[in-house]
């Protein structure tokens, strides 16, 4: 299959437009648990289209590759990133904020009153949102995917 080309690319992240259209429907086996379950128990027959369960506004809905140290707590090299730009946000949900001339991303804290962007890496300072810094909100990040091969 070949790769979609992003729709910007930066030196945080390559970011790519969702097609909500397409509909792959894929295997679920279930709740994965530690121990011996009985393998007949993995096989429901149940099927899943991850368009149907990580979009909810097509519209306003991106994918984005990370790139960079900012959130090497949350996100590696390479993870796949879903955002909607139609949420609001919330404490402790994860935004893509646009800065500088680049899209980066930060964890939204609540502290006495006032939020804040955070890093992270605390080679970041935190930015506090103001009025104008909140226009710097892209979208909140509702999934993310690892590769792990």
């Amino acid at each position: 299959m070949k790769s979609p080309k992003p729709i910007i690319t930066t030196p945080g992240f390559d970011i790519y437009k969702a097609d909500a259209a397409s509909e792959m429907l894929l295997p679920y086996i279930g709740s994965l648990r530690a121990g011996f379950p009985s393998p007949a128990d993995d096989f429901t027959g149940e099927r899943i289209d991850l368009n149907r369960l990580c979009i909810n506004h097509p519209e306003a809905t991106y994918f984005a590759r990370a790139k960079g140290s900012s959130m090497n707590r949350d996100f590696n090299e390479d993870d796949l990133l879903v955002i909607d730009s139609s949420l609001e946000y919330k404490n402790n949900y994860i935004a893509m904020i646009f800065i500088d001339g680049d899209f980066t991303s930060k964890r939204i804290r609540k502290i006495r009153n006032k939020c804040y962007l955070e890093s992270s890496n605390s080679e970041f300072p935190p930015i506090e949102i103001t009025e104008e810094s909140k226009n710097l909100i892209f979208g909140i990040i509702t999934w993310s995917f690892r590769k792990h091969l």
